[in-house]
């Protein structure tokens, strides 16, 4: 990722950087929207205090040279473990949306998960995107509306279907009832019909199918021949019955704190859902990103790669698609200085004995056999 390596303007260089020029871009409800969680956003702070406590063990003389920050997952080259996660109305932050997005996720090398409710229509995205596209999925009451969505993203070229599954409504998200928050003219779910979008709360009460159960994913795999993964699991159990129902991935989420608040910090149950899956589909993770570490951190706990969602909408606000670009190459670039600084040549390599104090001892698949996960221990170090 050379041409994301400089600093972005007036000299950003981090995550945090970006999110304060997009918090001065904005305006005041739209940053609440695209920033908040549900709640008190105990589990939005949560998600971020979870990879702060993480520290990760330097290790010298290793010989490994330079890492391979490479990775394959579903039949597809990745230039990192990292792909952009899911998220609405990109259009928010940048006229160009989604559009600009794909651009700077082709640039990285990284896939794009594409929102339902996505700005731009999957027909402009497609033709935009050079990396993976998937299609994040609502399934909604009106089951034809939700196969027609597949069947236009099939068509476009999409390459998987991530289904939500933590969202039978939307949670109460206070920032947006004190702003009594609807969307800005011009801001609209352009591959879906109909009316109420304005305020996305409302919209998902009378729209979302509250009902859905384990049957969906039989449903998905009627309407479509994409890849199934399932997104906003937080537990074994679940994660266990998802494996035994054939998905072909995991996304461990808590909907970046937007949905139940109070609940776990994605990165406290991934050591339990990497044990459950035990290497029957890849296990992915979203929540909290906001440096390269963290990826390395997660990856050591257990998943095969992150989503980073609110960052690539600062950066489209900060400088459109140079700005996304700019900060996918911020963590493309720190996760390979994590990598040099630990003697990790390899994304495969990244292992519980990465950090300090030892992680969970449960075997993931990657770790299992390795040395560290001597005495059993199912606890999460981070907690404090």
């Amino acid at each position: 990722m050379s041409d994301a390596s400089a600093p972005g303007p007036a000299g950003l260089f981090t995550l945090a950087d970006y999110a304060a020029g997009a918090q001065r871009v904005l305006d005041r409800d739209v940053w609440d929207f695209v920033a908040g969680g549900a709640g008190e956003e105990r589990t939005l702070a949560a998600n971020l205090e979870a990879f702060d406590r993480v520290r990760l063990r330097p290790r010298v003389l290793t010989g490994a040279g330079a890492p391979d920050t490479a990775t394959r997952l579903l039949g597809r080259h990745w230039a990192a473990p990292v792909a952009v996660a899911p998220m609405a109305y990109h259009t928010l932050a940048h006229p160009a949306g989604e559009v600009a997005t794909a651009l700077a996720a082709g640039k990285a090398g990284v896939p794009l998960v594409v929102s339902t409710f996505a700005g731009r229509t999957f027909e402009d995205i497609a033709m935009a995107a050079s990396a993976p596209l998937w299609l994040q999925v609502y399934c909604f009451r009106d089951r034809t509306t939700t196969r027609r969505l597949i069947e236009r993203a099939e068509q476009a070229g999409f390459e998987a279907l991530v289904l939500t599954v933590d969202a039978p409504l939307l949670g109460s998200r206070v920032r947006d009832l004190r702003n009594d928050f609807r969307l800005p003219q011009g801001v609209e779910p352009v591959n879906l019909t109909g009316t109420g979008f304005a305020s996305p709360g409302r919209h998902a009460r009378a729209e979302f199918d509250p009902m859905l159960d384990w049957s969906v994913i039989d449903w998905l795999r009627s309407v479509s021949t994409l890849p199934v993964i399932l997104k906003g699991l937080l537990t074994g159990a679940d994660a266990r019955r998802a494996s035994a129902a054939g998905v072909d991935g995991i996304v461990v989420s808590n909907h970046g704190g937007r949905q139940l608040d109070g609940a776990p910090a994605t990165l406290e149950v991934l050591p339990e859902i990497a044990a459950a899956v035990a290497g029957a589909c890849p296990v992915l993770l979203d929540g909290g990103i906001r440096r390269g570490a963290d990826v390395l951190a997660a990856l050591a706990l257990g998943a095969d790669a992150v989503l980073l969602g609110r960052p690539v909408l600062y950066g489209l606000a900060v400088d459109g698609e140079d700005g996304a670009t700019q900060v996918l190459g911020i963590v493309a670039d720190g996760l390979s200085e994590a990598m040099t600084l630990t003697g990790t040549a390899v994304v495969a390599d990244a292992g519980a004995e990465l950090l300090q104090p030892p992680a969970t001892r449960c075997a993931t698949p990657r770790a299992a056999g390795r040395p560290g996960f001597e005495d059993p221990d199912t606890s999460y170090w981070p907690h404090s």
